[in-house]
């Protein structure tokens, strides 16, 4: 049994530029395999520029990463579709296409992989998106366990599988900026609000319990998805690469206890105690388990 890639993520958050560069020269020296780059969530955030992600990729792949540029989830102006468009004809680094005009400009011309946001969830749809070019693939956050098999034996030859297995699941997007309504401004004049928010902004229910998180115009859940006791499972069932979302604090400390897991260095059960207390939430997996998202499934040892 081969062992799986770790892969980390696009940034969801938006983050100081002299943070998020930072971030990621550690991210240099940790076991991780893959690393995708750019801003997925939010056109408005203006930090970093494409050009300061291309470098940032060149610095990874010098020091022996996969950098993948990723593409923005919702295109909402002329600017954001230009941008994809210079994203997709980069011609250095592999795309991951997170919406279908940026399948479409790629398709024939570059291999890509294709984003969890394309909701890619029968044999016919990995066929097609295989012809079109993709190498890889993204399971959708909500997929359980069982679909997943049965796309595992029908899947493409050349296709990779990517799970989504740890962080706070992204669960919608809107043109809506919800961090912005949250402090009675418009979108437009946001103040770019959600900066003070590196993990997002926790929206709690009246009985005081974590429910959602604000991520300007994401949404995401409170509590933190995690699959790595899962980990052996998804190793065995042919899963290629085990995908992290970044989080501000521990990011080195969680990629080392998931790369113990995969080489046996710890066991799994060592390691899940571990990630634990290094989360910025409560974990759950219900999605996996065909159960209810924000439900904790435990897995025998």
């Amino acid at each position: 049994m081969k062992t799986m890639k770790l892969s980390l993520g696009p940034l969801q958050y938006y983050w100081p530029r002299d943070t998020v560069l930072a971030f990621y020269a550690a991210i240099a020296d940790t076991p991780v395999d893959i690393v995708y780059l750019g801003e997925a969530v939010c056109s408005r955030r203006h930090e970093m520029r494409l050009q300061d992600w291309l470098d940032v990729a060149r610095m990874l792949r010098a020091a022996g990463k996969e950098a993948v540029l990723s593409t923005q989830v919702l295109l909402e102006s002329g600017a954001d579709v230009a941008t994809m468009h210079k994203i997709a004809a980069n011609g250095e680094f592999t795309v991951e296409a997170n919406e279908m005009g940026a399948v479409r400009c790629l398709a024939g011309k570059a291999s890509f992989v294709a984003g969890p946001h394309l909701n890619l969830y029968n044999a016919d749809a990995l066929r097609w998106m295989a012809d079109l070019g993709a190498t890889r693939w993204v399971m959708p956050t909500e997929m359980k366990r069982d679909d997943l098999l049965v796309l595992q034996l029908e899947r493409p030859a050349g296709l990779e599988t990517e799970v989504f297995a740890l962080g706070r699941l992204p669960l919608a997007f809107s043109a809506r900026c919800f961090t912005a309504r949250h402090l009675n401004l418009p979108k437009d004049d946001c103040g770019f609000s959600c900066i003070a928010h590196p993990d997002g902004q926790t929206l709690r229910t009246r009985d005081d319990e974590p429910f959602l998180v604000l991520n300007g115009i994401q949404t995401q859940s409170a509590l933190v998805y995690s699959l790595l006791q899962e980990s052996s499972e998804l190793a065995e069932h042919g899963v290629d690469v085990l995908r992290l979302s970044p989080q501000s604090q521990n990011m080195g400390d969680v990629i080392a206890l998931f790369h113990a897991a995969r080489t046996g260095a710890l066991s799994v059960e060592e390691a899940d105690a571990g990630l634990r207390t290094l989360l910025p939430g409560a974990e759950c997996n219900g999605y996996w388990h065909g159960r209810p998202g924000l439900e904790r499934v435990e897995v025998p040892a």
